[in-house]
């Protein structure tokens, strides 16, 4: 999938509305990175831990760590950069938070068997993370990180202690207090100072480290506490000395488990990921579907995940009994969206996502997803619009093989409908050729008529109320839509010899319209309904053929060939069903299976209603029927 299908389905949406779920800027990064996999064992395996994930946010909240800081923390390592306090600390939360997941996901191992296993790359890194707790806490390097850092941080304690009553005994003293602004103690770049008064500066003596802003203040450090002072600030440097130095061992420690660390850093992201996915699934409903070998779609109850609650389901078919679907249908009908639903799904479930769909669903590894949807340009801009799409189409001709899944969007619109109507069959029928399934959505009647006699082709159309004149916004498969514009154009009003005349114009037939605007509209030629065309084909089975249904996987005999609407009469488990011929695959013939002259009614026929069968054939017996419907009965 390249980045043009994955703007036109809007695959980079759900990936958005995806990262919200994410903690880490890591799993943020992996779904940024999401695209199908090609690989039918690796798509299995990335939904079953969607799957899997989700049983457990359903039972109970997952311990996902955030992993803040994380990527520049791994970008120091090595380059002779000393790690601080909160660093440091940062790594024993990443080593602390690899245990809390590795302990939660054994534990709930039941539900999730795949994810579980992944908790067994995370190493626990204990004798690293006794050594940060014991030497870090809040941000700062603990007393007892060395012998040599307790000893200086008790002698500073001693010195600072005498400071402080060495100042305090001036502040208390009633000769001195009168020299002072306030009776206070406070620091100055780490000096202890009083608030003198300007003028009494010489009567306190010592040292004038800052002034206040009027300058009527001056902060002084006594003469008594200057040796005491200067003693704190050479332990103050030692104690600094000391602590880059335990910093240094510290950081050693850690980038000597940089690949352990790197690795619990990589699964931890991967589970946030995972989990993302499970949540995004409950959030839209999802579910896992099922991932066959062959290239087809089989969507049951599928929904577009932007839409949500406002999206109808769709049943969508492809590349069991036909190749290529043709969707028609009015404007704002939503072929467009069933279009995108179709290939935006595929793309979610071959990307490890759940999708908003039955469970009974079908989808094929498609090694290639090519889209050709358009812009939404005005008409003025339709030149344009047709020569960028058909440079598309070129593309996607050159890419497309057997294990392809082609999306057009009103192929060759934007030019002269005659035109367009033959590229478009033209294209459609390359594809085809090419191996390739192919879902097209167009208004032109001509590549209908071409999808009903071609054997790989099957129609659908969009459902259209004529009542509401309101696309009702369901996709129907085996049949073409119809054009709607003489009967949106009937029921506005306009007169039915107009009509007439455009209906010639366009299909070449003379018909009439009911002329009575309360009735329904009609077109009738003899009879009072649309003058249909026939097919011109011959039927391609007959009685006694043995047929296999996949959509059902069931095979059936069939009763009667192909009528005028394509439809055959097969007979399978005791009933007889209508269905399109496109549906069946002919297994064995009539003429394989039995002798020349069988009769065919041992096959249709209940003993009962054959023994009947002979008794009318040799005298009329009054009040015997058969009843084709229930059993038969006798009346005398």
């Amino acid at each position: 999938m390249n980045r043009t299908t994955g703007t036109m389905l809007e695959f980079n949406m759900i990936k958005e509305q995806l990262s919200h779920y994410a903690l880490s800027n890591l799993a943020k990064s992996l779904i940024e990175q999401l695209y199908p996999y090609s690989q039918k064992r690796a798509v299995e395996q990335r939904i079953q831990e969607t799957s899997e994930a989700k049983s457990i946010i359903k039972r109970t909240s997952v311990p996902i760590h955030g992993l803040s800081g994380t990527e520049s923390l791994l970008e120091q390592f090595n380059k002779g950069i000393v790690l601080t306090p909160n660093q440091l600390e940062a790594v024993l939360d990443l080593i602390e938070g690899g245990g809390r997941i590795k302990r939660f996901m054994k534990k709930n191992a039941s539900l999730g068997p795949t994810v579980s296993s992944y908790a067994d790359s995370i190493f626990d890194l204990e004798e690293l993370g006794t050594t940060l707790r014991e030497s870090i806490r809040n941000g700062q390097i603990q007393d007892h990180a060395s012998k040599t850092l307790s000893k200086i941080r008790k002698q500073v304690s001693t010195i600072e202690s005498r400071i402080k009553e060495s100042v305090y005994q001036i502040v208390r003293s009633s000769s001195k207090s009168k020299y002072l602004q306030e009776p206070i103690v406070s620091q100055r770049d780490g000096r202890y100072v009083i608030p003198v008064k300007k003028e009494y500066r010489k009567q306190i003596g010592g040292q004038v480290i800052d002034t206040s802003a009027s300058g009527s203040t001056i902060y002084m450090e006594p003469k008594v506490v200057q040796k005491d002072q200067q003693k704190l600030a050479e332990l103050r440097s030692d104690e600094y000395l000391e602590e880059q130095h335990i910093l240094s061992i510290l950081t050693g420690h850690v980038e000597a488990c940089e690949q352990e660390l790197r690795i619990n850093i990589e699964t931890m992201a991967h589970y946030d990921f995972v989990f993302a996915k499970a949540k995004y699934s409950e959030s839209i409903s999802g579910n896992p579907v099922n991932i066959v070998d062959s290239p087809l779609l089989k969507l049951n109850d599928a929904r577009h995940p932007l839409l949500k609650s406002e999206a109808k389901p769709l049943n969508i078919e492809l590349g069991t009994a036909f190749r290529t679907l043709v969707i028609t249908g009015p404007n704002t009908g939503g072929k467009t969206v069933t279009l995108k639903t179709a290939g935006l799904l595929t793309v979610m479930a071959l990307s490890g996502l759940h999708v908003p769909a039955s469970t009974t669903s079908e989808i094929g590894v498609f090694t290639k997803i090519l889209t050709d949807i358009g812009d939404g340009q005005s008409i003025q801009q339709s030149l344009s619009t047709f020569s960028s799409r058909m440079k598309n189409v070129i593309e996607i001709l050159k890419q497309s093989n057997q294990q392809t899944l082609v999306l057009l969007d009103e192929l060759g619109a934007g030019t002269d409908p005659a035109e367009g109507m033959g590229l478009a069959t033209a294209i459609l029928e390359q594809l085809n050729e090419m191996g390739a399934r192919t879902i097209a959505t167009t208004h032109y009647n001509d590549i209908k008529t071409f999808a009903t006699e071609h054997p790989d082709f099957e129609n659908a159309h969009m459902e259209f109320d004529l009542e509401t004149l309101m696309p009702v916004y369901e996709l129907t498969i085996g049949k073409p839509g119809h054009s709607q514009a003489f009967h949106i154009a009937r029921k506005l009003g306009l007169h039915p010899r107009i009509l007439e005349k455009a209906h010639m114009r366009t299909y070449g037939e003379e018909v009439r319209y009911e002329s009575k605007p309360e009735q329904d509209l009609q077109i009738f030629s003899g009879k009072e309904k649309m003058v249909q065309r026939k097919r011109t084909t011959e039927s391609k089975y007959k009685k006694g053929d043995s047929v296999f249904i996949p959509s059902m996987d069931k095979k059936a005999i069939v009763y009667e060939g192909e009528n005028e609407k394509g439809e055959i009469i097969v007979f399978m488990k005791g009933d007889f069903i209508n269905i399109n011929y496109k549906r069946v695959r002919l297994e064995l013939t009539a003429d394989e299976l039995y002798t020349e002259g069988y009769d065919y009614d041992i096959l249709f026929e209940t003993v009962e209603n054959r023994k009947k069968k002979r008794l009318m054939d040799k005298r009329h017996i009054e009040g015997l029927t058969i009843d084709y419907n229930n059993e038969s009965t006798d009346e005398n």
